[in-house]
């Protein structure tokens, strides 16, 4: 479990956090939304150690981060998996490289484990024997599942997915997001994710935050976020003219 307290955050005079209060629980899938601009990717960065918060605190399973030297955080950036919007593999890189390279950066595994393990991770998401294909061979389908892949090669306790949906076609989405539940679900990851795909946040959402002007302004969960009279969180989830049109039907019922 991941807590955060009390946590500000500003640069120069742009108060982006205002005392957020959060946690995010092990073993489901803890989503982050909110209009852009409004904090998110701020909170995210404070989270794994690429921003120092103001003031506040976030720990890691009862570790307090913040308060860490540099050693002890490199540690727990060990059991931290990442995957960005942009995959950001190495187009130099083969499949298999590109998975192995945490290991390589991070452990003093042989190359027989190392093999074993990009292996084992690629068929986890149903990559087996693309090892030696190149990303620009490779689909933005198949490009997002080899990032996971590399994400989790480490064997993370925390996962963080930066908009994973990003410039995929609404069938592949969900390929995605079944796979990100799936392992969050089978390995008990804390998995926080940064979304604006209302499909992902509605069909995956366990836990969700809503940052709205750099403050916790509603969490729930994908139940209640299609019910609550909160004006913002419905403003937001309902902004297009369809899905307001779902609104109004339901509402109707």
């Amino acid at each position: 479990m991941i807590e955060v307290k009390n946590i500000d955050k500003s640069f120069g005079e742009n108060h982006v956090l205002k005392n957020i209060n959060t946690e995010f629980k092990k073993g489901v899938v803890n989503m982050i939304i909110g209009q852009s601009g409004q904090g998110k990717s701020v909170l995210t960065k404070c989270i794994v150690g690429l921003h120092q918060p103001d003031s506040g605190s976030i720990s890691f399973d009862g570790r307090d981060f913040t308060s860490m030297s540099r050693l002890d955080k490199k540690a727990i950036r060990k059991e931290i998996g990442m995957l960005f919007q942009g995959s950001a593999l190495f187009d130099s890189m083969t499949v298999e490289e590109n998975i192995m390279f945490p290991l390589t950066m991070f452990t003093n595994q042989t190359k027989k484990e190392k093999l074993d393990r990009v292996n084992f991770c690629l068929d986890r998401v149903n990559l087996e024997g693309r090892n030696k294909l190149y990303p620009a061979e490779c689909s933005g389908g198949m490009q997002k599942r080899i990032a996971i892949a590399r994400a989790i090669s480490m064997n993370p306790k925390y996962l963080f997915c930066d908009e994973p949906n990003s410039g995929l076609d609404p069938k592949t989405s969900i390929v995605i997001d079944n796979l990100i539940r799936e392992l969050t679900y089978e390995y008990e990851m804390t998995t926080v994710v940064i979304s604006h795909d209302m499909n992902s946040v509605i069909e995956i959402g366990d836990k969700i935050l809503f940052i709205h002007n750099g403050e916790n302004w509603w969490e729930g969960d994908r139940k209640s976020i299609i019910t609550t009279d909160n004006k913002e969180i419905a403003d937001f989830v309902y902004a297009s003219d369809f899905m307001k049109e779902i609104r109004s039907s339901m509402q109707a019922k």
